[in-house]
């Protein structure tokens, strides 16, 4: 992730909206926040049509009922997880961060005390709560458990992002009209042209620089895990997708 990037997202507590629900980004460099994003009218769009679950968890009891689910990536490029060995959460060596629609199966919930120097998009509060997890379709991880922040203690009330942060039923069932090029191109992490800004989300991740508060009618700059894409929206799809030079 570029240093730009970086100062966005250090220290920022999740509050994003999950791939069926309406297109928002965490991160406006260019609009205050008195400024409303604008949504371009398509007709017949079957995206908003689509029913994302919540669940609301807010004990820790609610968190540790996850043990043996499954659930898929919404906050894509922005969770960054770590080993869990020895019964605890090594917060020294961040494995990167979880991709848009990536499944993982829920192991346990752990609360643990985070370091202080570190930034996270959780807060740490007394201590966070983490799902320890597996990632069943990625084979050089097998074996493996790691653990990823999904809320927080604070004075002995909890706060979780569990909504934000997975979606609870299988996006590619979901979304199974998207078809299997544009469902190819996400598990790839690819953008293609003739995408939605959605699709593109999900495939590039959500931490993003757009230039336009009309959504289907900008050009976005998606920071893809320090890869840079610049994505030209028109008429609600992407008609260009290219590199950005660092």
């Amino acid at each position: 992730m570029t240093s730009g990037m970086k100062a966005l997202v250090a220290g920022t507590l999740v509050a994003v909206v999950t791939i069926g629900g309406e297109v928002a980004y965490l991160y406006h460099r260019n609009h205050p926040a008195d400024v409303p994003l604008k949504k371009a009218e398509y007709k017949n769009d079957p995206d908003n049509e689509v029913f994302i679950k919540s669940e609301h968890p807010s004990t820790f009891a609610d968190a540790k009922a996850m043990k043996g689910r499954a659930l898929w990536v919404s906050a894509g490029g922005q969770m960054d997880y770590y080993p869990y060995t020895g019964h605890a959460v090594d917060y020294r060596h961040s494995q990167g961060v979880l991709l848009g629609a990536e499944k993982i199966l829920v192991q346990d919930a752990v609360e643990q005390v985070a370091p202080k120097q570190a930034a996270f998009r959780i807060p740490q509060g007394d201590k966070q709560v983490l799902f320890v997890f597996t990632k069943p379709d990625d084979p050089a991880s097998a074996g493996k458990e790691f653990a990823v922040p999904v809320g927080f203690r604070q004075a002995g009330d909890y706060t979780f992002s569990t909504d934000q942060i997975f979606l609870y039923d299988d996006p590619h069932k979901l979304f199974a009209y998207w078809g299997p090029n544009v469902w190819k191109a996400i598990d790839e992490h690819r953008a293609i042209v003739g995408m939605n800004e959605r699709q593109v989300q999900t495939a590039l991740g959500q931490v993003s620089d757009p230039h336009g508060d009309t959504i289907g009618e900008r050009t976005v700059v998606y920071d893809n895990q320090g890869k840079p894409k610049r994505v030209v929206f028109s008429g609600g799809k992407a008609i260009k997708v290219e590199e950005v030079a660092q």
